[in-house]
């Protein structure tokens, strides 16, 4: 098999495992929104006057595109953690299929549902009245920049995938490290109202660049200097752990 139809195969495997558990496809339809609505109207009454923008439901769009991302992408590696405990990995590595297929079908599967997660995110803000500044092509830039952010955060938890022993250390890991990585970053508060403290260790925050340059297309329109600025950010993040990544890879899977 070539590796284009390996990668096929692997993402359709995927699609098919969604397909058949109805309760994690709604789940998956349905999570974008909850960050905005519940946040967003919680929120926008004492806020609107203190956020750019004037209105925290806009604001909060564009955080609650990143979130989503975020959410879908670190546990994106946790089905291929069962595939391990269960033996189903061993079985699919004794197969005349391409090694780098097995994790380039599930990093495409993850892209492609928190791209349709921001899209449905969007489409929702909609009727919440939020017009983004940026207009379609801001949208479609928005979904390039989450990607970005998604394919570094995806890489992160196959990694984790690979070298933790079993899924209880998986999950403690993730739930260890993502409130802090939520609560220090600008998707609930503006840097600018931050302690200079924490408005520094924000700064050093992938998911902040994304929010950021997200933000800025929701909110403000096109400033091409803070976007430039995020998308070397965002592809800088994610050539170190792609590179960090290949040599866990090899080591896991060698082979084709």
């Amino acid at each position: 098999m070539n590796f284009l139809r390996c990668n096929q195969v692997v993402l359709y495997r995927w699609i098919a495992h969604l397909l058949d558990d109805p309760i994690s496809l709604v789940t998956v339809l349905v999570q974008p929104l909850l960050w905005l609505v519940l946040f967003g109207n919680q929120m926008s009454s004492i806020t609107s006057g203190s956020i750019p923008g004037g209105s925290y439901i806009a604001f909060m769009t564009a955080s609650s595109a990143v979130m989503t991302v975020f959410n879908s992408a670190i546990y994106g590696g946790l089905e291929m953690l069962f595939d391990r405990e269960t033996g189903i990995f061993d079985r699919i590595l004794a197969s005349p299929i391409s090694r780098v297929a097995l994790i380039t079908g599930r990093f495409t599967y993850i892209i492609g549902i928190t791209t349709i997660q921001c899209a449905l995110l969007f489409i929702g803000a909609l009727f919440l009245g939020v017009r983004p500044a940026g207009g379609i092509p801001g949208v479609l830039v928005i979904l390039v920049i989450n990607a970005l952010f998604c394919a570094g955060v995806t890489t992160v938890s196959m990694i984790l995938a690979f070298v933790v022993p079993s899924h209880p250390q998986f999950f403690s890991i993730i739930g260890f490290a993502g409130l802090p990585i939520l609560f220090l970053s600008s998707a609930l508060v503006p840097l600018n109202r931050m302690p200079e403290w924490l408005r520094v260790i924000s700064s050093l925050n992938p998911m902040t660049h994304a929010i950021e340059a997200t933000r800025s297309l929701v909110i403000t329109g096109w400033d091409f200097r803070t976007l430039g600025a995020m998308f070397g950010l965002l592809i800088a993040f994610d050539a170190v752990i792609l590179l960090v990544a290949a040599r866990i890879f090899s080591k896991r899977l060698g082979g084709r």
